[in-house]
This record gives C-alpha cells, structure tokens and sequence, in this order.
C-alpha cells in the first residue's frame, strides 16, 4: 500500500461504461449551525464486481460491530403520509 486517505464519506457516485465511479470527501464545521463544508480528497473508480465485493466486506465489519456493541442496528422509520385530501 502506497499511502493512506482519511475520509469521512464519499459523494457523487455514478456509473459510466460499467465503471463505478466516487470521490471521498472530508466534512468540516461550516457557519452555519448543523452544516458542514464537503471537500473531495481522492476519487475511487471501481468495477461493478469490485463495488460488490466492497459492499459484501463492508457489510461484514459492520455487522460484527452490531454483534459487539460497537453500533446499533436502528429500524428504519415510517415514512410519513400526508394527507392532502382537505
């Protein structure tokens, strides 16, 4: 390995002749209160496959951090219906 990236998520994911394409961004405070400015700091660019296989190992890590009490599994929430039919 060449070197390391911290990121705090990834943005503007899409897929172009079957090449799933990323960029992983840093978050920091903005002014305003509860925003956050979005940087970019590297692009990934990836096979479908290889998107797979990362989804099935990330998935993996995260459901032994539920098993250890590391994070918890929330349930989705209702998704609200508004009445318009006044």
């Amino acid at each position: 390995m060449s070197r390391s990236i911290y990121a705090d998520g990834v943005a503007n994911i899409t897929m172009v002749d079957g090449v799933v394409r990323y960029d992983l961004v840093t978050m920091s405070p903005a002014k305003e209160e509860g925003k956050f400015n979005v940087s970019p700091v590297a692009s990934v660019s990836t096979s479908v496959q290889g998107m797979l296989r990362t989804y099935d190992q990330l998935s993996k890590v995260i459901n032994k951090m539920v098993e250890q009490g590391v994070l918890k599994k929330t349930e989705p929430s209702e998704p609200v219906v508004e009445d318009t039919a006044h």
